[in-house]
């Protein structure tokens, strides 16, 4: 399955029925009067979240959604049948955007839930509704109101808690393998992830959080080099960071302060996220060269660091407990 996260579509709403003229003739009823009836609803266009989906491909060649026209009035002041609305599903973490002015028009990341992006037109009006003491014959009605049309951009943002992050060949991918039954590509070159994955890892009291693989990030990612513009906003929804660094890089410092910068560039938030920080690959090097690394990313990040191995699982069971540790933090703080 391909892994689209962003579409352009277009919704119409769909057209008020027209009111008619019509009179009352009736056999022994003189003077019957106007009995035009108004014209229905247009049907309305709107959205709605559904757990089972998780891309946006379904928009990718279907661009273009209209709702159903009200039907035109009848006779003996019938009113037209209303046009059907149109329901269209999109996955849960869809942000939905005016594409003209660029405004959100909502955010739907709880399952079931509704978003009217068009509004169907009104009916127009039979005859009947401009009798009066004056014109007791009016021989004239109004048409039905267009429905709204607008252009939107569909934009998926995974709902995920931790959001794994870390230049390309970090070891996301082996990580997330290894806490969860998520199966990604794995290999020994760069951009090997090319769509963000998502697993499940299970607390110790059974409770599941899902984690989110975020592909490779590299420097001037904000500004759409590399991977990282498509998918940093997958991690605008997580509650904490988790920062791999690849100990075996030729530079391993320098790959920690090319993220924060990527992170602050990008804004939202991302940069003042709780982040925990993992040096990956120890088994590869001696002691004294990771023991160096983590003392200098201490000092330039003020927090703790942990050694593990996505591969042999050395450390997972701490690095799991600080993630545990700062998820109820979190909860706590949104409680207070």
């Amino acid at each position: 399955m391909q892994f689209i996260d962003r579409a352009e579509v277009e919704v119409e709403a769909g057209k008020g029925g027209d009111g008619i003229v019509a009179f009352r003739r009736e056999k022994y009823v003189p003077a019957g009067g106007p009995a035009g009836g108004n014209g229905g609803r247009g049907g309305s266009v709107i959205l709605q979240s559904q757990e089972n989906l998780q891309t946006l491909l379904d928009f990718r060649y279907n661009h273009r959604f209209q709702a159903e026209n009200g039907d035109r009035g009848g006779p003996n002041n019938c009113t037209g049948a209303s046009g059907d609305d149109l329901i269209i599903e999109v996955p849960c973490g869809t942000a939905v955007y005016d594409a003209e002015t660029g405004e959100l028009l909502g955010d739907l990341t709880i399952p079931q839930q509704t978003l009217c992006v068009a509004v169907g037109g009104k009916g127009g009006l039979g005859n009947k509704h401009f009798l009066s003491n004056r014109n007791r014959a009016p021989e004239y009605a109004l048409p039905g109101l267009e429905g709204e049309k607008r252009l939107l951009v569909l934009e998926l943002k995974l709902l995920a808690e931790v959001g794994i992050i870390g230049l390309p060949n970090a070891g996301k991918s082996t990580l997330i393998s290894s806490l969860s039954a998520a199966r990604p590509k794995i290999a020994d070159y760069p951009f090997t992830t090319l769509v963000p994955n998502l697993g499940v890892v299970r607390k110790p009291s059974g409770d599941g959080t899902v984690f989110a693989d975020i592909p490779g990030l590299i420097a001037g990612a904000h500004q759409g080099a590399g991977l990282g513009h498509d998918f940093l906003r997958h991690i605008e929804r997580t509650r904490v960071l988790l920062h791999l660094i690849d100990v075996t890089a030729p530079d391993p410092i320098a790959d920690y302060q090319t993220i924060q910068q990527e992170l602050h560039a990008y804004g939202r938030g991302l940069a003042q996220r709780p982040q925990i920080l993992a040096i990956n690959k120890v088994d590869a090097v001696d002691e004294d060269t990771a023991d160096a690394i983590a003392k200098e990313l201490v000092r330039l990040s003020q927090t703790s660091v942990y050694f593990i191995s996505a591969v042999t699982r050395r450390g997972l069971d701490e690095l799991m407990q600080q993630v545990w540790l700062t998820l109820d933090r979190q909860n706590e703080v949104q409680l207070a």
